[in-house]
């Protein structure tokens, strides 16, 4: 009886031990109930920006639904700029007259919980954590929004189909007008399903589109937007960098890919912004390639254009460099025009000028580096001339230098007549022999800033010697087999 006493105690004794050593090395880490991307008065700061434009009315959201799948929610655009809220099915409402914002978001699931871990739910912790005025189940709706249709508000919704990451704005309206005029599809966007379900609760509100003012508060980045597509800046270079360093003749196209997607979830991306565009030789002729099935050839030029979807923001640069580690002669000629061109074209971004200013500058100096420029290929020659002729057409009839760059990757906000402080975008011009199906392409991205721009991406290498130098360092497949960058095949 002794010996069994002692031996319970002693298994009690180890199992204390254990717990406690347990509680200790092994702390539980969970997903945050509110993004750590922003703090609330981020926000909160959009939010007054947009009650002020909508004066008397109300703007009225919803959120993205759960997955029919197994994969990580993400919030819609529109609802995560404005509250910061990932949570499925959330319904948002923002007052300009009472200047309150109140989130409707569904009841504790404790199944759900279990399964995925614990997420926002009504009552004061979701108040607190959020910067909301009041965050209520979401069944409440339906008496808020009647309360609304009585007194004949102006309700803004959003009209535009919600972007979920690795879209932009003509992708997302694209596929639902494709889908509501497929004879065999027939089906309404969700927002404009939910508008029509609005406009049935509340028939004596006149309804407007929510989609331009908040477009035009997306154009500008304030500094936390900027620091965020920094950073995606910053990890979509790096992978970059590391596929240079590990290209080779023979690898396929998707092992580049796979080393994008590696660096991206490494650095906490929560996805990527868009399909990968890595293409070597003519597969680069297609702009939004993405098959990546293809073998390297020695004597490729690889195209790699690819970059996360970072904290609901993303990026967009690109680069080409040789598959053996070495431009040949012709490619030296073709890439070096072009790099001049585009270069020219950087150095012409000013804030506060016209757009038709900058470009006619920008033309000016592509056309001296072209009187300049002492050509063997009278085919890349005829290229550079057809380049500049067409920056030269443009002239005063330009808009843009590029495309928009943010929490899509064509993002929001159309065309404007200056850049000014805060406005983030791309310039990619493309230099081609089209019988030849030969493409050089290059993609910064630019802020604008009050004294000129930053180029965000200026760190990964850009000239010949400089990204040939690059390509001499081991790799991600180098290291994983031992091998060294010297072992690469020479340039025939």
């Amino acid at each position: 009886m002794h010996r069994r006493r002692t031996w319970i105690l002693r298994r009690v004794l180890i199992s204390m031990w254990l717990a406690g050593f347990a509680c200790l090395a092994w702390p539980v880490e969970t997903k945050p109930l509110f993004t750590d991307a922003f703090p609330p008065e981020e926000f909160a700061a959009r939010r007054t920006r947009l009650m002020a434009q909508i004066g008397d009315g109300v703007a009225v959201l919803q959120g993205a639904t759960e997955y029919a799948a197994f994969v990580k929610f993400r919030q819609n655009n529109q609802v995560f700029y404005l509250t910061g809220l990932e949570v499925p099915r959330v319904i948002v409402v923002i007052d300009g007259r009472t200047k309150r914002a109140t989130a409707y978001l569904q009841e504790r699931n404790e199944r759900e919980m279990r399964s995925e871990g614990p997420v926002m739910t009504p009552g004061p912790e979701a108040v607190t954590l959020s910067g909301l005025d009041e965050v209520l189940p979401r069944d409440k709706f339906a008496a808020a929004l009647q309360a609304l249709a009585a007194d004949g508000r102006t309700l803004y919704l959003p009209r535009r189909a919600e972007a979920l990451g690795a879209t932009s704005p003509e992708y997302s309206r694209g596929h639902a007008d494709k889908s509501m005029e497929d004879q065999w599809d027939g089906r309404l966007s969700r927002e404009l399903t939910f508008l029509q379900r609005v406009k049935a609760q509340a028939p004596k509100c006149a309804i407007k589109d929510l989609d331009p003012l908040l477009d035009q508060m997306r154009l500008t980045k304030s500094a936390r937007e900027i620091a965020v597509v920094r950073e995606a800046t910053r990890i979509s270079a790096l992978a970059i960098a590391e596929s240079m360093r590990a290209v080779k003749p023979g690898m396929y196209e998707y092992e580049l890919e796979a080393i994008g997607d590696y660096v991206f979830k490494k650095h906490n991306a929560q996805g990527f912004a868009y399909f990968a565009l890595v293409a070597a030789g003519t597969n680069a002729w297609w702009p939004h390639y993405h098959a990546a099935q293809s073998r390297l050839a020695d004597g490729d030029l690889v195209l790699y254009d690819y970059a996360p979807d970072y904290k609901y923001y993303t990026s967009d640069v690109t680069r080409m460099f040789p598959a053996n580690g070495k431009f040949s002669p012709r490619q030296r000629e073709m890439y070096g025009i072009y790099l001049k061109f585009y270069q020219a074209l950087m150095s012409s971004i000013r804030p506060n000028v016209p757009i038709p200013v900058l470009m006619e500058d920008a033309v000016g100096k592509m056309e001296r580096e072209l009187a300049s420029f002492t050509f063997a290929d009278a085919k890349v020659k005829a290229a550079a001339e057809k380049f500049v002729d067409a920056y030269r057409r443009r002239g005063s009839r330009a808009r843009t230098l590029g495309h928009w760059v943010g929490m899509e990757v064509h993002d929001v906000g159309g065309d404007v007549q200056s850049y000014r402080p805060g406005m983030i975008f791309t310039i990619e011009p493309a230099l081609t022999l089209e019988d030849e199906r030969v493409y050089v392409r290059l993609e910064d991205v630019i802020l604008i800033t009050e004294s000129g721009y930053e180029n965000m991406s200026a760190d990964l290498p850009v000239e010949i010697d400089a990204i040939e130098k690059l390509m001499t360092e081991p790799g991600l497949s180098d290291v994983a087999t031992g091998a060294t960058a010297s072992t690469r095949p020479s340039v025939r």
